[in-house]
C-alpha cells in the first residue's frame, strides 16, 4: 500500500493572512495594478482578497478550465465562457491572481492574453510549484505538495432530501 502524498492544507486563516502578505509585497515593489483579473476559479478568493488590501476597484475574471481532477487534467488550459473584456485592459496594468501555479500553463496562457491588451501586467499566486514553466512575479510560498484550498477542501453541497417521516 502506497502511502498518500503529505498536503500543504491552507485554512480560512491563512488564506486571510497569506493574502495580506502578498497585498504588502506587491504595495512595496511600487506596482499599483488598474485592475485584478482573478482566474476562475481557484483565483477568484484571491483577487477578490488582493483587490480590496491593495484599494483596486478594478476587478476582472477570465474562466479557464485546466484540472478536471486530481493530478487529472485537459492537454491545454481552455478559455471559457463568459469571456473578458479585453478590450477594456487597453492601456492598463493588470495583475494576474490565481491560487496556485502548478504546472504553470494556466498563468501563462492567462498572462499572454492580457500582455495582447494591457499596458503591463504583473502575476500572483498563493503557492508556486517548483515544475510551472512559468515563475509569478509575487509567490507567498513554494511547495512541491499537492494543496488543499479551504473553498475546495469540501465537496460541493447538494440539496437536502426530507426524510420520509417528513413526507
Amino acid at each position: 500500500m502506497t502511502e498518500a502524498p503529505e498536503r500543504e492544507i491552507l485554512t480560512w486563516q491563512g488564506f486571510g493572512d497569506a493574502s495580506r502578505e502578498l497585498a504588502q509585497a506587491v504595495a512595496d515593489s511600487g506596482y499599483e495594478p488598474d485592475v485584478v483579473v482573478a482566474v476562475a476559479r481557484g483565483g477568484l478568493p484571491v483577487g477578490g482578497a488582493l483587490s480590496y488590501a491593495l484599494g483596486t476597484k478594478g476587478v476582472g475574471t477570465l474562466n479557464v478550465e485546466f484540472y478536471t481532477g486530481i493530478d487529472e487534467r485537459l492537454p491545454a488550459p481552455v478559455v471559457l465562457p463568459p469571456l473578458l473584456d479585453t478590450d477594456a485592459m487597453a492601456g492598463l496594468k493588470v495583475l494576474v491572481a490565481d491560487d496556485v501555479a502548478d504546472t504553470g500553463e494556466t498563468l501563462a496562457l492567462v498572462k499572454r492574453l492580457m500582455e495582447e491588451h494591457a499596458a503591463e501586467v504583473r502575476t500572483v499566486v498563493l503557492y508556486a510549484k517548483p515544475r510551472s514553466v512559468i515563475d509569478p512575479d509575487y509567490v507567498w510560498k513554494r511547495t512541491d505538495r499537492w494543496i488543499t484550498f479551504p473553498w475546495s477542501a469540501l465537496p460541493p453541497v447538494t440539496p437536502h432530501k426530507p426524510h420520509p417521516e417528513e413526507g
